[in-house]
């Protein structure tokens, strides 16, 4: 397997483009291969490698490379008519009308044009709604490139996580750790009157999926609840990917205030949408005072194939599909780790899947079978990650610099750190999972 394509568009990226990429995330070492196209559930680079794909964009990907007829069908017919008009169109309420009426928190949408750009007028939106300044964010969710959520330290003192963000940002945003109800608790008991939101992922999607404990979710609602703060779940990342056509809150059983949603909702274009209740999603401008806008919102080829997309889910039984080979995968996964490490541990759920290379971890009697599920009963239990902070205490550099590496070499294309979620689509197939397990097992 050569390289030497990807080398040079490499060496010339690294003179007109800061780091050599437009995405952080899509640098890889020593260099990243340059994508010529995408076959179904593969890529091929510059020199021709052919690579099994579960990057999948970062999740737009739900169908692979290859879209079914009536989504391209759409997208076609609508880049054919003209690029965009700055006035709106039909599929746009369409694709509202169809958001509204499957996932269970949302009554009206808007709809922008990245997940940052959702989560950001999410936050706005909320802080109009409430009056309040202070939102909670979970320590390791990941909201997007916004002032607002790139803060670390702890409840007590917050900082920016990047340089460029002035102190003020953080000052309103109070992380507290994923999975801990009794924090959250002791939060709102000190600040409770003065926090507009908590903004979380149902599933911690950046910092190696985790799951929920029992419990966690109804607790963040029946605070938001008693102290008259929004509940915000960030489903840009598990939005249409995980819980169906529901999406995550439709499979936890919780209902936030407002949802913020991306990826798949857009078909594989850029995208972005807030919804929730009518009464909130509605002081947005111009029926309220808190403003939003944006040239390229609702723009109709990404309506469109966001429409087609989900139709054609609701209409071929996609979801029975890529949950199924998902669980094949993590289950298949999880036998190579009780042979060959342990110590590590499956995580994901529908069509989702992460191996943490947690130091701790333990196999045994009545072990997860198909990724973590938070079971107070599994051997793993205590070991297993339940927060950003044990995920960062896992074995980063071995992922990075030697699994990921073998990996490619066999052939798989996964995300190049261990914090981002990998994805199963349509395209897969069984013998892309067997051949996935396979290379596992002796990479591992």
């Amino acid at each position: 397997m050569t390289h030497d394509e990807s080398r040079a568009l490499y060496d010339r990226a690294l003179s007109v483009l800061a780091g050599g990429v437009n995405s952080s995330v899509r640098a890889s070492m020593p260099y990243p291969f340059f994508v010529e196209n995408g076959d179904g559930a593969y890529v091929i680079d510059a020199d021709g490698n052919r690579y099994l794909d579960y990057v999948m964009g970062y999740g737009p990907l739900l169908y692979g490379h290859d879209l079914p007829e009536p989504v391209e069908a759409a997208v076609q017919s609508h880049a054919s008519s003209g690029p965009m008009y700055g006035a709106p169109t039909e599929v746009e309420v369409d694709l509202a009308e169809f958001v509204a009426r499957h996932v269970p928190s949302v009554e009206m949408l808007r709809f922008v044009n990245s997940g940052t750009e959702a989560t950001v007028s999410a936050v706005r939106l909320a802080r109009a709604y409430t009056g309040r300044d202070k939102i909670v964010v979970m320590q390791g969710g990941y909201h997007g490139a916004q002032e607002s959520t790139l803060v670390e330290g702890d409840r007590e003192s917050t900082q920016p996580s990047s340089p460029g963000i002035p102190d003020s940002f953080a000052e309103h945003t109070i992380t507290v750790p994923f999975n801990d109800a009794d924090t959250a608790a002791d939060v709102f008991e000190n600040h409770g009157h003065d926090i507009a939101a908590v903004l979380t992922e149902p599933i911690l999607g950046n910092m190696g999926v985790v799951m929920p404990v029992d419990g966690y979710h109804e607790t963040l609602r029946e605070l938001c609840d008693e102290y008259g703060s929004l509940l915000i779940f960030d489903e840009v990342i598990t939005g249409f990917r995980v819980g169906g056509l529901g999406c995550a809150q439709s499979e936890l059983g919780v209902t936030p205030d407002l949802t913020t949603l991306g990826k798949i909702v857009g078909g594989g274009f850029p995208v972005g949408a807030i919804g929730g209740r009518a009464e909130i999603v509605e002081q947005f401008t111009p029926g309220g005072d808190v403003f939003q806008s944006g040239t390229f919102s609702g723009h109709p080829v990404t309506m469109a194939a966001g429409l087609e997309t989900l139709r054609y889910a609701a209409e071929n039984d996609v979801y029975d599909h890529v949950d199924a080979l998902g669980e094949q995968l993590r289950a298949g996964i999880t036998d190579v780790l009780a042979e060959r490490a342990p110590e590590y541990t499956v995580v994901g759920t529908g069509s989702i899947f992460k191996t943490i290379f947690t130091r701790d971890g333990r196999d045994g009697a009545d072990h997860c079978e198909a990724g973590c599920r938070q079971r107070e009963d599994c051997p793993n239990y205590n070991a297993c990650p339940k927060t950003g902070a044990d995920v960062a205490a896992a074995e980063t550099n071995r992922w990075e610099r030697v699994f990921w590496q073998e990996m490619k070499d066999h052939g798989i294309f996964l995300t190049a750190n261990q914090y981002e979620s990998q994805f199963v689509s349509y395209a897969h197939t069984k013998k892309d999972i067997q051949r996935t397990i396979d290379a596992y097992q002796d990479a591992l």
